[in-house]
């Protein structure tokens, strides 16, 4: 299956050089390239790709903006691409439904996993530096109104699961962590992502915040 690309970046020069490496993966390929967040909408919409890599600061209509409505419509999933990892952006752009959150600086090829990721195993990947924005992020952040309580229909067992989502255990981990197998922990975090309408892990480690199972210090 070819994994098919559409990079949004109002830099022509970044474009070029995520095109060049992008094409040259056997199994990737960019099939639309967009100067704006309403080009990259319109583009998602024709063309139907697997992946939009989003420039988050773009003219007119930016990268969140232009994410929510795609997440909205459920037709591609979106990597964030910014130049810097403590952006303020950084929890907009994942509430937007943004599915990774990389740093342009960062490694081509990290980048190319990102894409691969994201696709093949419907999981998300964010640059340690922006987690750590991510973190701080909601340690600024007044106490919210939401708890644990707040999960309607979440069993305490899919609780357990969320909480060391949060906290950023893989699959197998959360096996080792709670002395199921593998599949049973799949089964849990697929049920979380179903009844808390979540896009992804990403989504669940926001939710894990947000409903406070843990917090920053923890």
């Amino acid at each position: 299956m070819t994994i098919r690309v559409v990079l949004a970046d109002d830099q022509e020069l970044i474009r070029t050089g995520l095109r060049m490496v992008i094409d040259a993966a056997p199994d990737l390929q960019v099939v639309g390239e967009a100067e704006t967040g309403t080009q990259a909408v319109r583009l998602v919409r024709r063309l139907r790709p697997e992946v939009v890599v989003m420039d988050i600061r773009m003219p007119g209509m930016d990268g969140i903006e232009a994410t929510q409505m795609i997440a909205a419509e459920a037709t591609a999933r979106v990597v964030m691409l910014t130049t810097y990892d403590d952006d303020t952006n950084v929890y907009a752009s994942l509430r937007a439904g943004a599915s990774g959150f990389l740093v342009k600086d960062m490694a081509l090829d990290d980048m190319i996993t990102a894409i691969r990721v994201v696709v093949a195993a419907g999981d998300a990947l964010i640059a340690p530096g922006v987690t750590r924005r991510l973190i701080a992020e909601f340690a600024s952040r007044p106490e919210p109104a939401l708890t644990p309580a707040s999960l309607p229909g979440v069993t305490d067992r899919e609780r357990q699961v969320l909480t060391l989502v949060g906290r950023g255990l893989s699959n197998a981990e959360l096996a080792a962590e709670l002395h199921i197998s593998p599949g049973t922990a799949k089964t849990h975090v697929a049920n979380l992502l179903t009844k808390l309408g979540a896009r992804d892990r990403v989504q669940l480690v926001i939710l894990a915040y947000e409903h406070r199972l843990i917090t920053p210090s923890r």
